[in-house]
């Protein structure tokens, strides 16, 4: 696997909420992987800080014991004790001033110890979302903001802000302390290679681009479906809703990506220049056009397999009458050149038949219908960009049925990932990471781009709020959602195309 040519930089990474779930599911193991491949900083201190009251040792322990299916593959003994060697553990009240000052001894210490020059430093918020002006504005306090040795970089995770409001004011209280170019937004989405491989295959390909606009696509359509519920998230997740959680800023960055133009080169700027564009041109949303074109729902109690699934107002920290979407679906325009009166499809939701997420294009049909096959729009042409899982690529196309006549059928021909059986697919967070610790930006997003999202997004959150005449839909857990979605599609011979887990299948070939 190779990810750059440039070696980070010496370095210490500071972990804020080193105990909790995010920490130990996403974020040791993508260090471990990268530390197997040989691509940590030779000199590089990981610094876990929480509340809980342990010990270096403890914390190494913990970890041992989270990475063990990842340790088990290891041949070379020597990179787990490396790895562990790396760990150390500060207990500390994040919101208190003499924590950081704590927090700034051990650092120095730290950095002594490991002959760490210059002093560069990552600040990880893996807390709530309450703590991301807090951190920061402390840190500061403890002059830990300052760059005179070396640079300092702070990577926050989503949400940033609750609505558009609130993330204005997160990044005014952030910019009295910190610059632009030291904030790094993650999206762990952009850091799939799936979803990086769409600016290859639009732009490396000279087949596609020239099709690449309304002339010839007849609208896009991209689901992220999770075949779960909110398990021990219905705290966060009852105040979030799907909207805020997936759409505000996954589904509406692989947007971006998606329709934006040709960047002027493949550094950040430009790159992020596009995206931005993208949802700066996205059609303001009306208070009609939210009731006529946005879908929300809540799953229900059902049966999957025989076992029962309790609904979502049953959940263990979720209000008995919570309004909140568990699904969501939009229908939108980009006002632009390349994509006036396209429609974009988008929908997300927990509880559906499987794990997946997926952008589809679907083509136009031929301008003249020779075979009578082609009159059902359902056999028109269509690019399928798998992100996950079995990632990879489908197109469909029609072929003649072999036999008299001219019978048309649909077939595939597809690209999967793990065709390439040298090639491991990096985890989201082992990119992130590492790109944080050289400085490159190109896969966080900017904050023009979170605005911009927001400012999109508002409209949605306000009608849902206020108009009881939107419904709240229910649907059965382990079912695609309300069935009323399926008015979003304008033709009447049109539908979302209901995927498997295998990028191959689809709702003609796998069973819900």
């Amino acid at each position: 696997m190779q990810y750059q040519d440039k070696k980070p930089e010496d370095q210490i990474l500071v972990i804020f909420g080193a105990t909790g779930d995010l920490t130990r599911r996403k974020l040791m193991p993508a260090l471990f992987e990268l530390e197997v491949l040989n691509m940590l900083p030779e000199k590089f201190v990981i610094l876990g800080v929480g509340r809980s009251s342990i010990s270096d040792s403890d914390f190494r322990e913990q970890n041992k014991n989270a990475l063990k299916d990842a340790i088990t593959r290891v041949a070379d003994k020597k990179k787990i004790k490396g790895f562990s060697d790396r760990l150390f553990y500060l207990q500390a009240d994040t919101q208190s001033e003499e924590s950081y000052m704590a927090l700034s001894e051990k650092l120095q210490l730290l950095r002594k110890q490991n002959s760490i020059q210059p002093f560069n430093l990552i600040f990880y918020l893996s807390t709530p979302p309450s703590l991301y002006e807090v951190i920061p504005r402390l840190l500061a306090n403890a002059s830990l903001n300052d760059e005179s040795e070396g640079w300092k970089r702070i990577i926050i995770e989503k949400p940033f802000g609750y609505d558009l409001q609130s993330a204005i004011q997160l990044n005014e209280s952030l910019k009295k302390s910190w610059k632009e170019n030291q904030l790094f937004r993650i999206d762990h989405y952009l850091g799939k290679e799936t979803v990086q491989n769409v600016l290859v295959t639009r732009f490396s390909n000279g087949i596609f681009e020239p099709l690449w606009n309304r002339n010839f696509i007849h609208h896009v359509e991209i689901t992220s479906a999770e075949n779960f519920g909110v398990a021990n998230r219905a705290g966060y997740y009852d105040q979030s809703g799907a909207i805020r959680d997936m759409v505000q800023n996954h589904l509406l960055q692989l947007v971006g990506l998606i329709a934006m133009e040709p960047p002027a080169s493949m550094d950040a700027d430009a790159i992020r220049n596009e995206t931005v564009k993208v949802l700066q041109s996205l059609r303001p949303l009306s208070e009609k056009d939210v009731a006529e074109n946005t879908i929300r729902g809540q799953y229900t109690e059902s049966t999957i397999k025989g076992n029962k699934v309790k609904a979502y107002r049953s959940e263990e920290g979720v209000a008995a009458d919570s309004q909140t979407e568990t699904y969501a679906a939009l229908k939108f325009y980009i006002d632009n050149w390349r994509w006036g009166g396209v429609p974009f499809y988008i929908r997300t939701g927990k509880h559906l038949p499987t794990r997946v997420t997926e952008a589809v294009i679907h083509f136009k049909p031929t301008p003249h219908y020779l075979f009578a096959q082609q009159e059902d729009c359902n056999a028109c042409n269509q690019l399928i960009i798998r992100i996950q899982p079995d990632e990879g690529i489908l197109i469909k196309f029609g072929m003649k049925t072999p036999g008299a006549g001219f019978n048309v059928q649909n077939v595939s021909m597809n690209f999967h990932y793990n065709d390439l059986s040298e090639v491991r697919i990096p985890d989201a967070y082992e990119r992130l990471l590492l790109d944080a610790m050289i400085g490159d930006s190109t896969l966080y997003a900017r904050i023009d781009a979170v605005f911009a999202a927001w400012k999109f997004i508002q409209p949605v959150l306000e009608a849902w709020k206020n108009n009881a005449d939107i419904p709240l839909h229910g649907y059965p857990a382990g079912t695609w959602g309300p069935d009323i979605a399926d008015e979003l599609i304008e033709e009447a011979d049109m539908g979302w195309r209901y995927p498997c887990a295998a990028l191959t299948g689809d709702d003609n070939y796998c069973a819900l």
